[in-house]
Parts: structure tokens; C-alpha cells; sequence
């Protein structure tokens, strides 16, 4: 395959399509590498649209992370919007990245990062744009290993026919050591072609190769087990974990969009893993143990991002940003620091008991102040301990009272509809704890014009967590609950009119919870949704849930099984589930007795201040917590001149 550049024919199309600069590449930080210098090529691919996918932290570390190593290229590829894809279909120009305009075909890996399973058909799209077969059994020699990562892949069943192989965990020590292999194997003349190097990626046992495994069922439908076909291949898979953040400082040059994105900031992660147990929570049951960056660590790297990007503001990144043991030290060390440059800083979301106003304060003192995002999940405090998240309805009326009482004029409140036990009754207190926000709102302010946005998102239990059993609420049921929140929010003549109300209807979370809890066999209706138009399924206005259900009940069926057997069934202990054979380092049997105690509403502290919970990941993993004080002070920079 030629790696000419397509984009002779691609900037004829151009004018003929939205936002073509999303196309054209050449960003701030971006690289380019000689093909003839180097002798692995990776291709990757976030599967979303370039405003999406740009500022996507993953790629972005795995993409600096592969092109410092000398002989290695790796360059970006993203989703073309269906005006793009139909005149490329046209004109006969494959799916190409944007910085050098290379073909995917070209490449030797072709890399993507599931962060959501809606972006599976669009993963199908670049396939098929480039050229590449859509099912691994279909590849040969000349086509790029296709390789899954990020928090979809945790499982990566439903995509197994179209992926050769898939990493759980983290990417940066595991995209260097897939190189390492590959580039022995091509040394060596490729013996055994693709099978071989599949097999030595497989025999690592950090890197799943599905055509390794058979699956074997029992008569009702159910996974009798999964049992490896080659020799040399583990039964068991395990997931990668970067244990010091500080010796791996990425991104140090950020890429600047050329086109508006999501997120217009430059971020860094301040830790990884979350252990405070919420038990819907995969990001958080995955990503375990926590790891901190140091202070200074961090400090390094927004001196070093700022200088490369020219941004005004600073994501403070992690699942719980407001949790690392130095985020007041951090906080005000940078707003020092960054005071006269107006530099602002943000968090993503921040836990309700874990707000101070001088964090706020000194998160704000260099920007705009804006709403406050908290995240009770669950409307009652029943509700809250099935869930494990540790909130009173005293903790969040007294927090957004220090927040209304400095200044503040707006919160928005995050829950979820749909968990484990719920009834009408835990979502309509919703409504309630919305109207006692804005009555204390008013009351420390003197003021009227307070704010609260309340915002819905349907539950979908997730593997590797102890909800992986739970039974799924139908999107009929999720609807009428949710219009139930929605009459007595606007039914309320006082406060109604200052509480806005967000949700998102259950369809597109039944067919999240398809995708997330699927087996192979729900590889077809992927497919059928893909060939009968499905793109951008993550985008509501391109989302149908018609065109999912009518695949499903077409291929679904034959196979013994259907959309409910996969949603709103509950699992037993001894079934095995389709992920069962991949390891995230947590024990089944601990997130059994989890799954046990939520449905006794008990709940149980975090790890980081307590002893352990036996969840399994340190001594699994050989890895531990690793958290401050360090001691250190973010101090100023001194100048050189």
C-alpha cells in the first residue's frame, strides 16, 4: 500500500463539505516524520469527530509518547462526517490521517481509543474507508494490525470479529512494547505472517487476541466458558498499569486545535485510579489503585504546556480531582504563580464534601467564575448508600450555601435514573433537594436570581463493577419516571421556574447497555446497524434507537437471545460473563459481596484512609496506592535571564 499523501484529492472535496478545516491538519505541536525514517507506523484513531476527538487525552499522551521514540511515527486519524464520507466513497479517497494525509491502510497498527461502545459503527466507517477487510478472519499480510484500547475495551466482545486484538489499562509502557514486537517481527521478514505476530502480542499476556479464544454456550444462552486454542496463550489477560505518573510527563507539547473543540484548555492529570467505591462507577473500579503526580510534577507540567500552547486555562484532571492529598497546595501555588498572566484554572466536577470556598476561590481567582458542577447520583439518601456515594442532602445544602453565600449564582447537579432498587419515590426526591438548594440559595445570598440545573443520565451497569449482575431499568420505565421528576419540578409555582431540568430519555442507555454487557454475538447487530446507515450513534441527532432494534431482532434471535436478555436481565453469581477472561485486577468474589452490599444499602469507606477491602488490584497487580503529602510547595519560578 502507498503511503502518498491523499490530499490532492482530498482538498477538491473540501469546499463541499461543513468545517473542512477539521481536515487539513498542521496544528501547534503536531509531527510529521519522514516515512522512510522509521520502520513501525501507527495510525490513531479516537472514533468521534474531530471536536471531539482532538482534545482526547489518551491519544494525545499515546501519540507524543510513540513519535519521541526514534523509528517510530504515529499519526492521528478521526471520524469524517457522513457529508465527507459520501464524497469519498465518490472519489475513491480512503480513510487518511490529518497530519500527513497517509492512508490507514498504509500503517502497521491501526490504534483506536473507546472511551464510549457508541463508537463502534464509526470504527466500522474508517474500516471500510480505508480499505481494510471489516472482520479480522478476512485480513492479510498487508493490512494494519487493528488494535483496541481505553475503557471500552475493558470488553472488547462485542467487537471481536473486527478487532485483531485489544489492552486493557494504561497505554504508555504497552504501545512501546507492541512496537518493540512488531519491529523484531518485520526485521525477522514477517515469518508466519499475521497469525505470528498475533500470537507473540497474545503469549505477553498483556495484549487479548479474540481469534485465540473459543466461546463456548450452554443451551439458555448463557457463556459456558471462554478456553484458549493456541498453545502458549494465557487464559487470563491483564491490564497495564503505569505506577509512576511523574516519569511519564505527557502530553509536554499539547496539541492546539485548528477548529473549535470541546474543551478549549490545556489539562493535566493530577492522579489516576479512584478508590472511593461508587459502585456504578467502572472509570473509577478500573483504573484502581490510585496514583498521584507530585506537585511539582504537576507544576512542570502546566509550566511546559503553557509555553508550548498559548492557552488561558488549566483542566485539573482525574476522576476526582478535588481528592488529591495537595489540591489546595496545588490550587493556590498555581493561582500565584499564573496571577498576572490571568491563567484559569478548573476542575472537572467537584465531590460535595470534598468543596472548600478556598479552593473555589483560589480555582477562580485568575478566570470567570462559573456554575459549580456537584454529583450527588442518587436523589435520596437510600439511594446514596446503594450506590456507595457518601453524600448527605446536609453536605450538599451546606456546600452550595458556602457557594451561594461567596458569590456563586448558579449549580448544576448531576443523578442518575435507573440504579439498582430504585423507586419512583428515590427520583422524585430529586425535585425536592433541587427546590432545598434554591430555598438556601436564596436565603444566604438575599437574593432571587439563584440557579439550580438539574441533570439526568440514564444507568447502565458496566463491567468490572459490582453492578456487572444488575438488572438494567427499561427505557419505558426510565421515561416515565423521569416525566414523573418533570411534572412536580414544573408543577412547583416557588422555585420551579429557577430549577432546569436536563435528561436524556433511556433509549440510547438500552442500547449503551447492549454494547457494554454484550458478547460476541452482538458483533452482527454492530454490524447490521452499521450497514444500514448508523453513525455517530454517541451524537443524540444522529443516535436511533429504531435502527438498533430493528438489527437486533434480526440477527439477535436466531442466535437464542435478545435486547433484554442482555439488559434487563439480571446475572447470577455462577454465570460467566463475557469479560470474565480479561483481568482488571479486581476480585470477582469482592465485587460480588459489593454487589451484595448495596442491596443491603451498606456502605464502605475509601481504601486511601482506611484499611484495605481485599478488592485484589494491589497484591494482584503487584502495585500499591500511591498518594502525598510530599511536603513540597508549588513555588514561583524564578526567572533566567
Amino acid at each position: 500500500m502507498s503511503a502518498e499523501s491523499v490530499f490532492p484529492q482530498l482538498e477538491a472535496l473540501l469546499p463541499h463539505v461543513q468545517k473542512p478545516i477539521q481536515y487539513v491538519g498542521g496544528e501547534l505541536n503536531s509531527t510529521v516524520k519522514p516515512w522512510e525514517s522509521t520502520d513501525v507506523r501507527w495510525a490513531l484513531m479516537y472514533p468521534d469527530a474531530y471536536e471531539v476527538g482532538l482534545p482526547n487525552q489518551g491519544v494525545m499522551i499515546l501519540y507524543e509518547v510513540l513519535n519521541e521514540r526514534e523509528g517510530v511515527l504515529a499519526e492521528r486519524t478521526y471520524s469524517v462526517w457522513p457529508d465527507l464520507e459520501q464524497l469519498m466513497r465518490e472519489h475513491k479517497v480512503p480513510q487518511f490521517t490529518v497530519d500527513a494525509h497517509r492512508p490507514v491502510k498504509a500503517f502497521d497498527v491501526f490504534g483506536l481509543s473507546f472511551s464510549t461502545e457508541l463508537g463502534y459503527t464509526n470504527m466500522l466507517t474508517a474500516l471500510d474507508l480505508a480499505g481494510i477487510p471489516l472482520e479480522s478472519k478476512d485480513r492479510t499480510l498487508d493490512d494494519p494490525i487493528v488494535l483496541a484500547g481505553g475503557h471500552a475495551a475493558f470488553n472488547p466482545e462485542p467487537i471481536a470479529d473486527f478487532i485483531d486484538c485489544a489492552v486493557i489499562g494504561d497505554g504508555e509502557q504497552a504501545v512501546l512494547e507492541i512496537t518493540d514486537i512488531i519491529r523484531a517481527w518485520k526485521a525477522e521478514g514477517r515469518p508466519g505472517g499475521r497469525d505470528e505476530v498475533l500470537l507473540r502480542l497474545a503469549r505477553t499476556g498483556g495484549v487479548y487476541v479474540p481469534r485465540f479464544y473459543d466461546v463456548e454456550y450452554l443451551p439458555d444462552g448463557r457463556i459456558a466458558r471462554v478456553v484458549p486454542n493456541h498453545s502458549g496463550v494465557p487464559w487470563r489477560v491483564s491490564k497495564h498499569t503505569v505506577m509512576d505518573l511523574d516519569e511519564w510527563p505527557y502530553p509536554k507539547q499539547p496539541l492546539v486545535p485548528l477548529a473549535e473543540t470541546v474543551h478549549e484548555r490545556m489539562s493535566v492529570e493530577i492522579f489516576r485510579g479512584c478508590t472511593r467505591g461508587c459502585r456504578f462507577c467502572q472509570a473509577g473500579m478500573i483504573t484502581r489503585p490510585v496514583r498521584e503526580r507530585s506537585i511539582t510534577g504537576i507544576g512542570e507540567m502546566v509550566e511546559k504546556g503553557l509555553k508550548a500552547t498559548g492557552f488561558e486555562e488549566v483542566g485539573l484532571l482525574s476522576l476526582s480531582s478535588a481528592d488529591h492529598t495537595e489540591i489546595g497546595d496545588i490550587a493556590k501555588g498555581l493561582a500565584d504563580r499564573y496571577e498576572e498572566d490571568k491563567i484559569g484554572l478548573s476542575l472537572p466536577s467537584t465531590r460535595v464534601d470534598a468543596f472548600n470556598v478556598d479552593l473555589a476561590n483560589e480555582l477562580t481567582r485568575n478566570g470567570r467564575r462559573s456554575g459549580l458542577t456537584f454529583a450527588p447520583e442518587g436523589g435520596s439518601e437510600r439511594m446514596r448508600k446503594v450506590i456507595n456515594k457518601m453524600v448527605s442532602e446536609e453536605d450538599l445544602i451546606r456546600t452550595v450555601s458556602t457557594a451561594y453565600g461567596n458569590g456563586w449564582r448558579q449549580v448544576k447537579l448531576y443523578f442518575m435514573c435507573g440504579l439498582p432498587t430504585e423507586t419512583d419515590e428515590d427520583v422524585l426526591q430529586i425535585g425536592d433537594m433541587a427546590v432545598n438548594v434554591i430555598a438556601e440559595g436564596r436565603k444566604v445570598s438575599g437574593q432571587n436570581d439563584i440557579r439550580c440545573t438539574v441533570s439526568i443520565g440514564g444507568f447502565v451497569p458496566k463491567p468490572h463493577t459490582p453492578f456487572q449482575w444488575a438488572p438494567q431499568l427499561s427505557a419505558e420505565e426510565t421515561d416515565a419516571r423521569l416525566e414523573k421528576l418533570r411534572d412536580k419540578i414544573r408543577g412547583d409555582k416557588k422555585y420551579g421556574r429557577s430549577i432546569g431540568f436536563r435528561y436524556h430519555d433511556g433509549k440510547p442507555g438500552i442500547i449503551e447497555g447492549l454494547l457494554s454487557r454484550g458478547d460476541r454475538r452482538v458483533g452482527a447487530v454492530i454490524r447490521a446497524v452499521y450497514e444500514s446507515g448508523g453513525r455517530f450513534d454517541g451524537w443524540r441527532e444522529h443516535f436511533s434507537y429504531d435502527r438498533w432494534i430493528k438489527s437486533a431482532e434480526q440477527t439477535l434471535p436466531p442466535q437464542g437471545v435478545d435486547v433484554a436478555w442482555y439488559t434487563t436481565r439480571e446475572r447470577t453469581y455462577e454465570e460467566v460473563l463475557p469479560w470474565d477472561h480479561l483481568d482488571s485486577g479486581l476480585d470477582k468474589d469482592w465485587l460480588w459481596e459489593d454487589w451484595q452490599d448495596a442491596l443491603d444499602e451498606t456502605e464502605v469507606e475509601d481504601c486511601r484512609w482506611t484499611p484495605c477491602f481485599d478488592c485484589g488490584v494491589c497484591p494482584q497487580m503487584d502495585t500499591s496506592i500511591q498518594i502525598g503529602p510530599t511536603g513540597k510547595k508549588l513555588l514561583p519560578l524564578t526567572v533566567v535571564k
